[in-house]
C-alpha cells in the first residue's frame, strides 16, 4: 500500500529531498580518499575483510563453543525442532531457574544445520560461515554508510543514490577491519551477533527502500515498512540487540527523511508552542510510521516474554560484581566506568580478552579512584556531541553526528545494564553493532580535519596507517581465537587479576595432561577469587587422583559450603570420602548430589561403586541401573553391573545385561569382553570366541583380550591358539597377572601330549 503526501498539512517532500542533495555540503568533497564503483568498492571491502579473518576458518571449538555448540543437544536430530523455540541459546529450558533467558532460536538452528551437513562436530563448516557473514555485513556496510553519510536520494528512475561514495568506503573498511569483531567472527558463538548485524542491517535497507520515489512525487509504502519490522524481530531472534533496529529507524525517518531539528522541537514543546507542525513532527506519515515501528516492537516483546516467562536470568556477583553492589553510587559508578572501556575498546582495539569478569575490573568504591577521570572523559566527549548534534547550524552535522551517537548508543542499550542486569563486565562481542556510530563518527571527523589540513595526503596515509595495523591485528587476534590454549594465554596479559582466566589455563593444562603445571593455575584462581568454587572443584579432583585426599577434601567440603546447590562438588566430596573409607559421609555425599542433580548419571555409577565395596549387590545393581536409565550409552555402568553379576555367579541375568548394553552400545568392545567371558564360563564358546575376536579388532593392544581368549582356547581345548594369544598377551604385558602361570600350565601339558605322542 502506497500513501501519497501531498496535502495541506505535509508539504510536497520531493523539493526537500533534492535541497537535501543541493544545498548541504558534500561530505566526500574534503575527504582526501579512494574513489571507486560501487562494484570495485564493495570488492575491496569483502577482500580485506576476508584476509582480516581467513586464519580462523580451521581453528578449533574454544571457550562457550563447548557449551553452546558441543554440549547443546538441540543441535541434534534426535531434539525436535520445535524445541528450539522453548530453549534458550545453550539449550536449557527457558522456564528453568538456571536459565540465562538468552532467547535465539534462529541462531541455535543455523548451528543444527552447520551440525548436519558436516555430518558431526567438525568446527571448519562453523567458521567458514561466520568469516562469511561477516563479510558480507561489510560489504552492506557501503550502502547503509552511504546513506547515513550522504543521505537518502533516488533517482528519477528510482535508484538509490550514493552521495559520499568516498566517506562511505573509508567507514565500511573501519568496520570490516576493526579488532574488537574478533571475538564474533573467530569464535564460533560470535554467529548470534553477526546474524543480528545481518538483519539488522536489512532492516534499516528495508526501511529507507520504503521511501523509494515514483512519478507522483514522494511517497512511503506501507508494505517495507512492514518488510522492516518483521526483519527487526528476526534479528532479534537471532540475538537481544536486533529489536533496537525498530528505534533507529524512527530516528532516521524523524532526522533523514522529515529533516527535524531536535532542539528546535525541545524548544517549542518546552514553549507549549503551537506551530509544531511547521517543525515537522506532525507531518502525515511520520507518525503512523512510528505508531507501526512501536506496535511491531511491542508485539515482539511481548510474544519474547510469554516465551520466555517472567522471571529474571541467574547470574551470580562474579559475572557482573557492580549489579550487586548495594549502594547506587557505586553502580552508577561502575556502570559509567564500563561505558568508557566500552568507548576505549572502539578507538583502541589493543587490549583484548575473551572474559573480562572475575576480578579483571575491580569495582570503583570512592571518588579519589584515579579511574574517575575515565567517566569524566566519556562524558565530556558525548556532552560535546550531543551539543554539537543538538545546538549546530549546520543542519548537515547535526545528522550525521545524531545518527553517529543514535547508532553508537541505542544498540548498546540492551548491555548497559539499565534495564536489567546482564551477565557480564565488558564483552567485546556486545559492541560490534555500536561500532557503526563509532565509524560514522571518526569518518565525520576524519572529513573535518582533512578539511583544515595543508597535507591531505599526510592525514589519509595515517588513516591508511591505522587500518594496516587494524588488519594485522585483525589477524594476530584470530591466530589467537584457533585454540583455547592460545587464546586463555593471551588474556593472562590483559587481565592477571581475572581469576576465570588462570582458571581456563589450568583446565587446560589438566585436558592434556599437566596436571602439576595445572594446579599452580588453580590455586592462583582460588587465590584471586576464594569463593570461586569450580576452581576449588577441578582442584579437589586433581589432588583426589594425586592421592592428596586431605587437602582434596577441604577443598570440596569448602565448595559446597560457599554453594550449597553444587551437585558436582557433592559428588567428588563423596568420592574422596570413599577413598578414604568413610562409607556413610560418602553415601550421604552422594545423595546430597542426586538431590541438587536428579538426573545425575555419574553419580548413581559412582554410589553403585560404593555399595559393591560394602558387598549391598542389590544397591549396588540398582544404582547402575538408574545411571544407565538416566545415560543409556554408560558404559562403565554397564560393565560393572556384568561384572557383579558374573562374580555372583549369575551367569544367565549377566548375559542378559551384555546383550542389552551390546544393543545400545554395539561397538563398545570393553562390553564384548565382558559379555565374552560370561558366554565362555556358560560354555558357549564360538559365540564368546566372536566377540572375543570382535574386541580384539577394535582394540588389539589390550593384553587382557588376548590373555582371557587364550583361556577360552585353554578351556575348549585349542591349545595352539591358546598358546598364540597367551604369548601375544605376555608380549603386550609381561606382567599381566595370571597370564604367566596360565601360559606355564599350558607348556606343561603341550609337553605332556608330546610325550604321548613320542
Amino acid at each position: 500500500q502506497i500513501f501519497n503526501q501531498h496535502n495541506a498539512e505535509a508539504p510536497n517532500l520531493e523539493p526537500a529531498f533534492d535541497r537535501m542533495a543541493q544545498m548541504e555540503p558534500n561530505l566526500d568533497h574534503d575527504v582526501s580518499w579512494f574513489l571507486l564503483p560501487s562494484y570495485w568498492a564493495k570488492m575491496v571491502v569483502a577482500l580485506i575483510s576476508f584476509l582480516c579473518f581467513a586464519n580462523s576458518y580451521d581453528g578449533d571449538f574454544v571457550f562457550d563453543d563447548s557449551e553452546a555448540i558441543i554440549n547443546n543437544k538441540d543441535l541434534r536430530a534426535e531434539t525436535p525442532l520445535g524445541d528450539l523455540w522453548y530453549h534458550d541459546f545453550w539449550g536449557s529450558k527457558l522456564s528453568s531457574n538456571t536459565s540465562h533467558k538468552s532467547y535465539r532460536p534462529l541462531t541455535v538452528l543455523t548451528f543444527r544445520i552447520n551440525y548436519l551437513f558436516a555430518g558431526g562436530f567438525y568446527p571448519v563448516g562453523f567458521h567458514v560461515i561466520n568469516i562469511i557473514l561477516h563479510c558480507t555485513i561489510s560489504v552492506l556496510m557501503v550502502d547503509v554508510f552511504s546513506i547515513l553519510l550522504g543521505g537518502l536520494q533516488f533517482s528519477s528512475k528510482g535508484r538509490r543514490l550514493n552521495l559520499a561514495p568516498k566517506s562511505s568506503l573509508l567507514a565500511a573498511l573501519l568496520f570490516a577491519v576493526h579488532p574488537v569483531h574478533t571475538e564474533c567472527v573467530a569464535g564460533i558463538v560470535g554467529r548470534a551477533d553477526l546474524l543480528c548485524a545481518l538483519f539488522f542491517l536489512l532492516s534499516f535497507l528495508g526501511y529507507c527502500k520504503a521511501f523509494k520515489e515514483n512519478k507522483e512525487g514522494h511517497t512511503f509504502s506501507v508494505f517495507w515498512v512492514l518488510v522492516s519490522v518483521v526483519l527487526g524481530a528476526i534479528a532479534m531472534l537471532c540475538k537481544e540487540q536486533g529489536i533496537t533496529i525498530l528505534g533507529l529507524n524512527a530516528v532516521f525517518d524523524a532526522l533523514v527523511i522529515n529533516k527535524i531539528n531536535l532542539l528546535e522541537v525541545i524548544r517549542k514543546l518546552l514553549y507549549k508552542d503551537k506551530s509544531l507542525e511547521n517543525a515537522g513532527l506532525l507531518r502525515k506519515g511520520l507518525l503512523f510510521r512510528i505508531t507501526l515501528l512501536m506496535c511491531g516492537g511491542a508485539g515482539i516483546l511481548y510474544i519474547r516474554w510469554r516465551i520466555m516467562g517472567t522471571g529474571p536470568p541467574a547470574f551470580t556477583e562474579v559475572d557482573n560484581p557492580a549489579s550487586f553492589a548495594d549502594s547506587l553510587f557505586v553502580r552508577a559508578i561502575n556502570y559509567n566506568y564500563y561505558y568508557s572501556l566500552n568507548a576505549w575498546l572502539l578507538l583502541c582495539p589493543w587490549w583484548l580478552c575473551f572474559d573480562w569478569s572475575m576480578g579483571c575490573i575491580p569495582l570503583i568504591k570512592s571518588v579519589s579512584d584515579w579511574r574517575i577521570i575515565a567517566l569524566a572523559a566519556l562524558w565530556f566527549c558525548l556532552i560535546g556531541l550531543i551539543c554539537q548534534a543538538l545546538c549546530s547550524e549546520d543542519s548537515h552535522k547535526r545528522r550525521i553526528l545524531t545518527l553517529g551517537l543514535g547508532f553508537l548508543i541505542i544498540p548498546f542499550l540492551p548491555a548497559s545494564n539499565l534495564f536489567f542486569r546482564v551477565g557480564f563486565v565488558v564483552a567485546e562481542r556486545v559492541i560490534y553493532l555500536p561500532s557503526i556510530g563509532y565509524c560514522i563518527l571518526f569518518t565525520y571527523g576524519f572529513s573535518l580535519l582533512s578539511k583544515q589540513a595543508k597535507k591531505k595526503k599526510i592525514l589519509a596515509v595515517a588513516v591508511l596507517g591505522i587500518l594496516l595495523i587494524n588488519v594485522m591485528r585483525c589477524a594476530l587476534r584470530s591466530s589467537q581465537w584457533r585454540s583455547e590454549e592460545q587464546l586463555f594465554r593471551s588474556a593472562l596479559s590483559v587481565c592477571p587479576l581475572n581469576a576465570k582466566v588462570h582458571y581456563n589455563v589450568g583446565k587446560n593444562l589438566a585436558d592434556k595432561g599437566n596436571q602439576s603445571a595445572a594446579i599452580k593455575y588453580y590455586r592462583e584462581a582460588v587465590r584471586l577469587n576464594p569463593k570461586y568454587v569450580h576452581a576449588m572443584n577441578n582442584l579437589g579432583n586433581i589432588l583426589k587422583e594425586r592421592n592428596e585426599l586431605h587437602e582434596a577434601e577441604e577443598l570440596l567440603s569448602l565448595a559446597v559450603q560457599i554453594q550449597p546447590d553444587f551437585a558436582a562438588a557433592w559428588m567428588n566430596l563423596g568420592i574422596v570420602q570413599n577413598s578414604l573409607r568413610r562409607f556413610e559421609e560418602a553415601e550421604q555425599s552422594y545423595w546430597t548430589a542426586i538431590k541438587h542433580r536428579k538426573k545425575y548419571p555419574d553419580c548413581y555409577y559412582n554410589l553403585g561403586r560404593l555399595y559393591a565395596d560394602l558387598n549391598r549387590h542389590i544397591d549396588a545393581l540398582n544404582a547402575w541401573r538408574n545411571a544407565t536409565v538416566l545415560k543409556p550409552e554408560h558404559s562403565l555402568a554397564w560393565n560393572n553391573m556384568i561384572i557383579l553379576l558374573d562374580n555372583t555367579g549369575n551367569l544367565a541375568q549377566a548375559e542378559a545385561v551384555g546383550r542389552e548394553a551390546l544393543e545400545l552400545i554395539p561397538n563398545d568392545h570393553s562390553l564384548m569382553f565382558s559379555l565374552a567371558n560370561v558366554l565362555g564360563k556358560s560354555q558357549k564358546y564360538k559365540e564368546s570366541e566372536a566377540l572375543f575376536l570382535k574386541a580384539i579388532k577394535a582394540n588389539p593392544n589390550a593384553a587382557s583380550y588376548h590373555g582371557n581368549l587364550a583361556v577360552l582356547y585353554h578351556r575348549w581345548g585349542n591349545l595352539d591358539l591358546a598358546k598364540k594369544h597367551y604369548e601375544v598377551s605376555l608380549k603386550l604385558d609381561p606382567m599381566a597377572p595370571g597370564t604367566k602361570e596360565n601360559y606355564n600350565l599350558l607348556r606343561r601339558k603341550l609337553e605332556q601330549l608330546q610325550k604321548k605322542g613320542g
